[in-house]
């Protein structure tokens, strides 16, 4: 199984103990790569006893500086919110979500973002993501604890896992690194470092063609393109298309603004 693949993001935990519960729950259903955004205190005591025995996760949890760099890698980007967003984004519950992938369980990395105790994920945060993970509970104490968030979805993507691999008997990840059951010569999903490449090019280049200018609505406008690529699934092949048509937009504009200017 390519539990491996499945990526906890947690941003800006302020409890450490909420660290180490999640850790516990990743051990539990077999997830192994945790990384901590901005972590308030790690690492720590209370982290590791609420951990029981899941110190190795601990001990591996990368700890990055912002968002951006504990996806950039991820080809799937699913945030956990309980908002609902000006601009409708795909939602999932844990099963839909776990279901919707287990195909890619095996070949793409899945990172499952988690924001702040108190305050959850940024709209600028949520706007690096796909889809929003939504929990279903009760309306009436709708406030769930982020490590028992975590043991949800860790529990459903188990599930996915054990029944696509009884479904298919796939053979774990290949050791060099490439994704298994995807060969060299097939379609490779674009990373979300490459995705947000392209997001910050095809803004730049709505800016020097006036776009923005003329509609004067520019970061809801920038949301809506966001989410209408992130329904296409992009490739690298595909990135690479793309920046390359905007990129001879801007040569074209650039030339033009010469002559203008003879």
């Amino acid at each position: 199984m390519a539990l491996a693949n499945i990526r906890i993001v947690m941003v800006e935990t302020s409890h450490p103990g909420n660290i180490g519960a999640a850790a516990r729950a990743m051990m539990n259903m077999g997830l192994s790569d945790l990384c901590l955004v901005r972590p308030k205190d790690f690492p720590s005591a209370k982290a590791t006893a609420r951990a029981s025995g899941a110190c190795g996760i601990l001990r591996a949890a990368k700890v990055c500086d912002d968002i951006t760099q504990a996806i950039a890698d991820c080809q799937i980007v699913v945030g956990a919110s309980a908002r609902d967003r000006s601009v409708a984004w795909p939602a999932l519950s844990p099963r839909a979500l776990a279901e919707k992938f287990r195909p890619q369980i095996e070949t793409q990395r899945i990172a499952v973002v988690f924001g702040r105790e108190h305050s959850g994920l940024s709209n600028d945060e949520l706007d690096l993501c796909q889809y929003l993970l939504r929990i279903p509970c009760n309306p009436k104490f709708s406030s769930l604890n982020v490590g028992a968030a975590v043991q949800v979805v860790a529990y459903e993507f188990y599930q996915a896992a054990m029944a696509q691999h009884d479904a298919t008997g796939t053979a774990p990840p290949a050791s060099d690194g490439w994704p298994a059951n995807l060969a060299p010569g097939d379609a490779v999903p674009a990373g979300a470092a490459e995705i947000e490449s392209f997001f910050s090019h095809l803004q730049q280049a709505l800016f020097d063609i006036g776009f923005f200018h003329a509609t004067k609505s520019g970061p809801s406008l920038m949301r809506r393109l966001r989410r209408l690529f992130h329904k296409a699934r992009l490739e690298q092949k595909e990135i690479h298309m793309l920046r390359g048509i905007l990129s001879q937009m801007q040569i074209r504009l650039e030339l033009q603004h010469r002559r203008e200017a003879e």
